[in-house]
């Protein structure tokens, strides 16, 4: 397929995506044994774009549950050809792969499976002929996220152990595990900007929609995100670790402030200098 090809694809994406939600919603909206569909991510957040997903919501009767459990991948089938499915078999959830490069993600609850949460603020509710749905998600209205202490507390040590854990795999010619390592430290500042902004993350390591148009970042964490970019050199590992420290330490200082921890941790930047000491300190680089 050349670059031509692929653009057109991608610019018909979206018509395809809706060709999916009408079969899909033609199917289970007229199953009497189906209470409740929803669709969930850019979806149910209406900011779709050409790529997104559908993150579909299925709710059943609780004696017909583990019938549809066992069928998903049957069910699928129903909406369109599939090309192969990502599937654990006792999951229940599955998520296919269809011939117009759109795939669903489809998980099946019981109503018992679903009470108010903040990931129910937003979504699109296609079939709800009991309004539990509807209910469930002007409960969620109500729910803030701020972090705990706990959450405040793993994530300030494990930072600290990543950083320890870099220079051991740098020293070891371990590269690509330092890499990883590296992805988990970003992905630690991240945590923290989105703890700061009273944001709730995703899990740990999911880095959906927090890059792009559609990122709840500003432009500066973008922009610092962009010059933690390394590659498999030894000094530039430990440089890009050490180049995190300060937007680090500004978010601890900040999150054990504003939950007034009674340990500030004073001896932090000691216990990160024993893991990339400051002659690793990134040098001057030109403009990436």
């Amino acid at each position: 397929m050349n670059s031509y090809d692929l653009r057109k694809r991608d610019a018909e994406l979206p018509k395809h995506r809706a060709e999916l939600m009408r079969a899909i919603e033609a199917d289970l909206c007229h199953d009497k044994h189906v209470l409740g569909v929803f669709y969930g991510g850019s979806i149910g957040a209406d900011n779709e774009d050409l790529y997104s997903d559908i993150d579909l919501r299925i709710v059943v009767e609780d004696h017909q549950f583990e019938d549809y459990r066992t069928n998903k991948k049957e069910r699928a089938h129903r909406w369109g050809s599939v090309l192969f499915f990502e599937d654990f078999p006792y999951a229940p959830y599955t998520i296919a792969h269809f011939d117009s490069f759109i795939k669903v993600d489809s998980f099946y609850y019981k109503k018992e499976d679903l009470t108010p949460s903040i990931w129910l603020q937003e979504i699109k509710i296609a079939h709800d002929p009991h309004d539990f749905l509807q209910k469930l998600q002007k409960r969620s209205q109500a729910i803030t996220y701020e972090p705990s202490k706990v959450d405040v507390e793993i994530w300030r040590t494990k930072f600290v152990s990543y950083a320890h854990e870099l220079y051991r795999r740098v020293r070891r010619g371990e590269f690509y595990y330092a890499l990883q390592i590296i992805d988990s430290m970003r992905y630690s500042v991240v945590l923290g900007w989105l703890m700061e902004a009273g944001i709730r993350p995703n899990s740990f390591g999911d880095w959906a929609r927090l890059e792009g148009e559609r990122s709840p970042l500003t432009t500066e964490q973008q922009r610092l995100l962009v010059t933690w970019h390394c590659d498999r050199d030894p000094e530039r590992l430990l440089s890009t670790g050490r180049a995190m420290y300060p937007e680090f330490l500004r978010l601890h200082e900040n999150l054990v402030e504003k939950l007034r921890f009674a340990d500030h941790m004073e001896q932090m930047e000691e216990l990160l200098d024993m893991g990339i000491p400051s002659q690793c300190a990134p040098k001057n680089r030109a403009k990436e």
